[in-house]
């Protein structure tokens, strides 16, 4: 545990699972992976049984995401720059470990800690930043086990990639590097998942977190 950034629950994000009978709260404070009830009706959330998956010491859990079958819950950790793949039982609102991998290469020894995690919409790959080694950290999903393999590591662009998103066509990632102030765009292979930047990153002041608005 950080003596300096775990004195106390910080619960970083709130996630329902498909079928809105849960929803999991990373806490980065007490590196557990809370699970609740989620009563649809009137809104109360209740812990389940068990309350939440443990995660390593140190880890400082940050966000969460569900495969688009239902079946894999994907964390990514903030200090410990690793993501971790669990096993989701919808029935029951329980989650078994079954890998952690780093988002960082083997050769990278300086400081970096993670921050957006996403998966493209065809469930075959997953991607999640490292703001330090400013890069986007690109995985294959097994689509048999859940598992995931590294595909590559692509350069984000600028200085401390903090937030990231899909298109609605899955086709493109616009990502926003915080501490450069720009704002970059990659085009998404769906075959390989491998990422190319597209032109000049654009100016933006500061940026903190971008979102695409689907009009009707």
């Amino acid at each position: 545990m950080d003596p300096r950034r775990q004195t106390h629950a910080y619960a970083h994000a709130i996630v329902p699972d498909p079928t809105n009978r849960f929803v999991l709260v990373p806490d980065l404070g007490l590196d557990q992976l809370f699970v609740y009830r989620f009563d649809e009706q009137t809104g109360a959330l209740t812990p389940n049984t068990p309350a939440f998956a443990a995660i390593a010491p140190g880890s400082g859990p940050r966000h969460v995401r569900f495969h688009p079958n239902g079946r894999w819950v994907y964390l990514i950790n903030e200090m410990a720059s690793t993501i971790v793949a669990f096993a989701w039982d919808a029935r029951q609102g329980t989650l078994a470990p079954m890998q952690a991998i780093s988002t960082l290469p083997a050769d990278f020894h300086g400081v970096s800690a993670c921050a957006e995690l996403e998966l493209h919409p065809n469930g075959k790959f997953l991607y999640g930043s490292n703001r330090g080694h400013d890069s986007l950290a690109v995985f294959a999903i097994d689509q048999d086990t859940g598992r995931l393999t590294p595909v590559e590591h692509t350069a984000s662009g600028g200085k401390t990639p903090r937030n990231f998103a899909f298109d609605p066509s899955g086709k493109w990632i616009v990502l926003t590097n915080q501490d450069s102030s720009n704002a970059v765009v990659f085009r998404v292979d769906a075959d390989t998942g491998r990422l190319t930047r597209t032109g000049e990153p654009v100016p933006v002041p500061s940026p903190f977190c971008e979102r695409f608005l689907v009009v009707p």
